[in-house]
């Protein structure tokens, strides 16, 4: 992990990187193949038997709602102090070697303010463990959280309080607001977008109506408690162009999306943009 975050911090020397803390269910992390669950028992130093059950224990009916995101960093809080020290170490070593490193850590899945506050305190003791073990004076760094669940738009205001910038993970915030699953949904999409019940498929293209709603009011309340907070957008959303549209006229400070949509989402940015300025002009 600590490779991989020291790589894209040095690519992007003097820019901030955003780096999630650990998001899917613990059950994803165990191997399928007999030969690397016999190897990861043995690293645990735990017999097979053992292991199996362990296992067993992790999988969950409905992991997609169940125990992941900052739940495992409240449940198993080595597992957040782990991820901070890797952040920290691959960014003070980079300081060290002169290259200007800004980590930004960002808390996935939250819903209450506490989940926040109780997370940045195993972060900051990570982050003065690192300052104090590498003698660096001072690495930049900032906290922020993922809105994807209905109830931390909401509580917008309260959440600012403690985020230094908010990231809208809106894959799951439409899947919790619309109560679809996004893995099976097309067992009744197709007819939805048919029957013309749905125009888009939410997945695609954001919901302005609803979801959206969600958005306003999060961004409207974050910065009436933190004017200058960060807003951006995480998941396919911020490569369509009909979402990267109501972005900007939501007043985002970015949009993220996968690295083949770029074009498509920077081409709808400036789009977005000019109609502004021909907006004003006709005025």
């Amino acid at each position: 992990m600590k490779r991989e975050i020291k790589a894209t911090l040095k690519a992007m020397a003097g820019h901030s990187v955003t780096v999630r803390l650990m998001d899917p269910p613990l059950h994803e992390f165990v191997p399928a193949l007999p030969e690397k669950q016999r190897d990861l028992a043995q690293a645990l130093h735990i017999d097979m038997e053992t292991f199996r059950e362990r296992a067993s224990n992790l999988h969950e009916v409905n992991p997609m709602m169940g125990h992941r995101g900052i739940r495992l960093g409240v449940t198993y809080p080595e597992i957040t102090s782990m991820q901070a020290r890797a952040i920290f170490e691959a960014a003070a070593e980079l300081i060290k070697s002169g290259i200007k490193a800004i980590p930004e850590v960002m808390i996935p899945l939250t819903c209450e303010v506490n989940e926040i506050i109780s997370q940045k305190k195993l972060i900051r003791a990570a982050y003065e463990e690192v300052v104090a073990k590498t003698k660096v004076k001072k690495l930049n760094y900032s906290v922020g959280t993922m809105i994807e669940i209905p109830r931390a738009a909401v509580l917008a205001y309260e959440i600012a309080g403690e985020a230094d910038f908010f990231s809208f993970g809106t894959n799951d915030l439409t899947q919790m607001t619309f109560g679809f699953s996004r893995d099976d949904i097309g067992s009744f999409l197709p007819e939805y977008l048919k029957q013309g019940i749905l125009e888009d498929d939410p997945f695609q293209t954001l919901d302005q109506r609803g979801v959206g709603m969600l958005i306003e009011h999060a961004v409207t309340e974050g910065r009436e408690q933190k004017p200058n907070l960060k807003v951006g957008i995480c998941g396919e959303h911020g490569g369509d162009p009909k979402s990267v549209e109501f972005c900007h006229r939501e007043g985002f400070t970015y949009v993220s999306c996968s690295a083949f949509r770029v074009p498509i989402a920077r081409l709808a940015a400036a789009q977005a943009a000019a109609k502004d300025v021909l907006a004003k002009k006709r005025k």
